[in-house]
C-alpha cells in the first residue's frame, strides 16, 4: 500500500464517485492511494512536463495499476476527452492563480461539471472568483499543514453562490470558523507585507504602499473579529 503525505491524504477524504482526474499528479500518488482504498474504480493522471510524466506511468506501473490509471501527458484539463466523464477533478500543489488560470483554460473539457478538489498553497481568492463566476459553489474548505506550508483546500460543486470580497480573500468557511492554522497563516502573511513595506519609499510608491496597508488592515480586521 502506497503512503502519501498528510495533504495529499486531506483531499482524498474529498473525492466522490468512481472516476477521478488527477491534474498535476505528482508520481500519481493520490490516485493510486484512491484506488488501493477503493475510494474510486478509474483514474486519469495528467501530466504536462515529461519527466513527472514518466515518474508517474512508473509509479502506477510499480503498483500493478496500469489498466486503472491512464496517465495522459498535456496541458491540465485539456488531457480529457469528450467521453472522459470523470466524476472528481483534483488539482493540487500549486498557486491560486495557476489553479484559476488550468480551470479556465479546460472548462470545456468538463461539461459534466464533476466535483472539484482544489489545494492551492497560496492566494486562493482567483479560484473562488472563477468558482462564483462560473457556477459553482464552494461546499466546505479546509487548511492542512505539511511541513512549514499551510495549504487551503477548496472543495466545490455545481450551483450558486454569493461571496463577500472578505470571503473571496479569506475563504467563506474559513474565516467565519477561526482556528489556529487560519491564524497562524495570516500573520505569516502579516510579517510578509511589513518585509515588502520596509524596501517602499512611502513616497516614490505611495500606491503601492496605500495598497499593502489596506491588505494588513483587513487581515488584522478577520484575526481581531
Amino acid at each position: 500500500m502506497i503512503q502519501i503525505n498528510r495533504r495529499l491524504l486531506k483531499v482524498s477524504e474529498y473525492i466522490k464517485g468512481s472516476k477521478l482526474a488527477d491534474i498535476g499528479s505528482d508520481h500519481a500518488y493520490l490516485p493510486i492511494y484512491a484506488i488501493q482504498n477503493n475510494q474510486i474504480e478509474t483514474a486519469i493522471a495528467g501530466e504536462i512536463i515529461k519527466g513527472p510524466f514518466t515518474a508517474a506511468q512508473k509509479s502506477v506501473a510499480m503498483h500493478g495499476l496500469s489498466k486503472q490509471i491512464d496517465v495522459r501527458l498535456g496541458d491540465g484539463l485539456t488531457v480529457l476527452g469528450e467521453t472522459d466523464e470523470v466524476d472528481t477533478v483534483t488539482i493540487c500543489g500549486m498557486g491560486g492563480p495557476l489553479i484559476a488560470r488550468i480551470l479556465k483554460n479546460g472548462w470545456h473539457h468538463i461539461p459534466n461539471r464533476p466535483r472539484l478538489l482544489l489545494q492551492s498553497n497560496i492566494q486562493s481568492e482567483p479560484i473562488r472568483r472563477f468558482l462564483q463566476e462560473n457556477k459553482y459553489k464552494i461546499i466546505t474548505e479546509v487548511l492542512v499543514k505539511e511541513r512549514a506550508h499551510i495549504y487551503e483546500i477548496i472543495v466545490a460543486e455545481k450551483g450558486e453562490m454569493h461571496l463577500t470580497d472578505k470571503d473571496f480573500k479569506f475563504g467563506p468557511f474559513l474565516h467565519t470558523n477561526v482556528n489556529e492554522l487560519f491564524i497562524e497563516k495570516w500573520e505569516r502573511e502579516l510579517e510578509a507585507l511589513d518585509e515588502i513595506k520596509k524596501h517602499l519609499d512611502p513616497e516614490k510608491h505611495q500606491q503601492r504602499y496605500q495598497e499593502i496597508t489596506h491588505q494588513q488592515l483587513l487581515i488584522k480586521e478577520v484575526l481581531n473579529q
